[in-house]
């Protein structure tokens, strides 16, 4: 049986976000299996996904990441490359496969040419015109970005030839029960309360994707007053959020129920976690990807990134900066205008009148 490699190492968020391909690729190709190729990382987001039929691990970061990805996928035979990353190790992949295989699969996006230049076929320009790799140059690919309207899934639908649909991430029964057990222990759902998630870090690269810890605070209050007190408010993210937490913690204090919801979670655990919020507060991050996957209404906030490529599907709100600067990539981006103000009152619309759910470990 022909086979599909999809090439998506990284970041997570996009990782998951190009899962909105999968059930487009195997109407279009019901009789080839589907192949993952990612960073070691990112497995625990595609590998329970029921369009994959495997997931090839290797690390884009090490020299010999595509000698490791290419012994794995020696007894593979493919009829389409997919090769979404710009990174060159991803590429050279990209063009190693090619070569190796017989009959010559199709190739669509980015790959190492012969002069060891990194180029990407046209049919993908509308992604890689925005990018680095693009053949306008970084100030035209800026300008695109800015301009551009379309969502990430819907390009790339565009550009595979296949119907649209949305990123999925299926939830491992075993992250579930821990979760749920953390849950229980702290008597959580016995309080009669909504739980909305805060998750307004960024990592360590962003500064300009965050919401100040003050600024995360005071929406919390806002958010509980508008609610009569009848919500409470889990702490979110990675390692690198974990000082960060403990300061809004701090500035939090007794004002309203809240809890610490761990920094080092796995992806699947994490995962978990949002799928029992009723409404998540999230920058343009991997907890953004993941509300989404699971269906939970994500209030998100975006300064120096696209929120034109972001598809929420009918399940949350955006808050755009209005500054000068916003979508310009720069990370020290004016976050000024995403005010309290404007984003307390979706999250109080989304806990009154909003119910989309994930359904639990099986979907």
């Amino acid at each position: 049986m022909p086979s599909v490699v999809v090439l998506k190492t990284g970041a997570l968020g996009d990782v998951l976000r190009t899962t909105s391909i999968l059930p487009g690729l195997a109407r279009s190709l019901p009789e080839a299996k589907i192949v993952w190729v990612t960073a070691p990382e990112a497995v625990d987001l595609v590998r329970t996904h029921p369009s994959i039929h495997r997931v090839v691990a290797a690390d884009p970061a090490r020299d010999d990441f595509a000698a490791r990805a290419l012994e794995q996928l020696r007894d593979e035979s493919f009829a389409r490359i997919l090769s979404f990353d710009d990174e060159r190790s991803v590429c050279r992949l990209a063009r190693a496969l090619c070569r190796e295989r017989l009959p010559d699969p199709v190739l669509s996006g980015a790959y190492e040419d012969d002069e060891g230049v990194l180029r990407y076929t046209p049919d993908t320009s509308l992604w890689f015109d925005m990018g680095l790799l693009s053949v306008h140059g970084i100030e035209r690919a800026d300008e695109l970005k800015r301009a551009n309207r379309r969502s990430h899934g819907a390009i790339l639908a565009a550009m595979l030839g296949i119907e649209p649909d949305r990123p999925r991430l299926v939830l491992d029964a075993a992250a579930v029960a821990r979760v749920a057990t953390w849950w229980d222990e702290r008597r959580l759902g016995d309080e009669g309360r909504k739980w909305v998630g805060l998750n307004t870090g960024a990592g360590g690269r962003w500064a300009s994707k965050r919401l100040p810890v003050d600024r995360t605070a005071h929406l919390a209050r806002a958010i509980a007053d508008a609610y009569d007190g009848r919500v409470g408010f889990v702490l979110l993210g990675g390692s690198a959020e974990a000082e960060r937490n403990g300061r809004l913690g701090t500035e939090l204090g007794d004002d309203v129920r809240w809890v610490d919801g761990g920094t080092d979670r796995g992806v699947q655990e994490f995962a978990a976690l949002v799928d029992r919020l009723d409404v998540l507060v999230s920058s343009d991050s991997l907890a953004l990807h993941v509300g989404v996957a699971r269906r939970i209404p994500v209030v998100c906030f975006f300064a120096p990134t696209s929120a034109a490529e972001i598809e929420l599907y009918g399940a949350g709100s955006k808050v755009e900066s209005l500054a000068p600067d916003a979508c310009s990539y720069r990370p020290d981006a004016d976050t000024s205008t995403l005010t309290v103000e404007r984003l307390c009152p979706p999250v109080v619309e989304w806990l009154e009148h909003g119910h989309v759910r994930g359904d639990g470990a099986a979907s």
